[in-house]
C-alpha cells in the first residue's frame, strides 16, 4: 500500500454580503469594500447578475470575508461610514436632475394646457381664431422651452453640487484608508 500524505487545510468561516449596485458604482464599491477585508466570492458559477429597473442596469456583487478578522467592530463601523457616503453621492447625482426634470415636465404640462384651450377655442360652435392664436402661442413655447430649461438648470445644480460630491469622494477615501490600515493588522 502506498502511503498518501494529506495535506489539512485550515478551518476558515466565512460571512457574505450581497450588494446591488448601479454599473456606474461597482468599481468604487470593490475598491471600497475590499478595504474592509471583502473579497470577491469567485466561487459562485454567476458573480454578476444584472436586475432591470426603470432602465437602468444594477449588478448583484457577492463578496466574503473572514468572520474572525481582527478589529471587525470598528471595521464595520467604517463600512457603516462607507455605505452612507455612497449613498449620499448617489442621492446628490440623482439632484443634479430632478429640479431640471420637475421644472421641464411643469412647462410641458402649461404648454400643453395652453395647447387644448387653443384647441378648444378653434373647435367651438363659433370658432374664435383669435384667442385660439393668442393660446397656441404659450402652448408651443411651453412645448419648446422644457428642454433648454432643462439643460439650464442641469448645468446650474451640477456646478452647485460638483463640489459636495467631490467632498463625499474624499471622505471615502479617508475611511477606506483607515479600514485598509485596520484589516491590514
Amino acid at each position: 500500500m502506498t502511503d498518501t500524505v494529506k495535506k489539512q487545510k485550515n478551518y476558515v468561516g466565512y460571512e457574505y454580503k450581497e450588494i446591488t449596485a448601479e454599473d456606474g458604482m461597482i468599481p468604487l464599491l470593490l475598491d471600497g469594500y475590499e478595504n474592509f477585508g471583502w473579497e470577491v466570492n469567485e466561487s459562485l458559477p454567476d458573480r454578476k447578475a444584472e436586475v432591470r429597473r426603470g432602465g437602468s442596469s444594477k449588478t448583484v456583487i457577492r463578496l466574503k470575508r473572514d468572520r474572525r478578522i481582527v478589529n471587525k467592530a470598528e471595521l464595520t463601523r467604517l463600512q457603516r461610514n462607507f455605505e452612507a457616503c455612497v449613498a449620499e453621492i448617489q442621492t446628490l447625482e440623482k439632484r443634479k436632475t430632478s429640479a431640471a426634470a420637475i421644472c421641464a415636465l411643469v412647462l410641458g404640462i402649461l404648454g400643453t394646457a395652453f395647447m387644448a384651450g387653443s384647441t378648444f377655442a378653434v373647435t367651438a360652435q363659433t370658432p374664435h381664431i383669435v384667442l385660439s392664436i393668442v393660446l397656441a402661442v404659450p402652448g408651443f413655447s411651453g412645448w419648446i422651452l422644457p428642454y433648454f430649461v432643462y439643460r439650464r438648470i442641469q448645468e446650474k445644480e451640477t456646478k452647485k453640487i460638483t463640489p459636495l460630491i467631490e467632498a463625499k469622494y474624499d471622505e471615502i477615501y479617508e475611511i477606506c484608508e483607515k479600514g485598509n490600515k485596520l484589516s491590514a493588522v
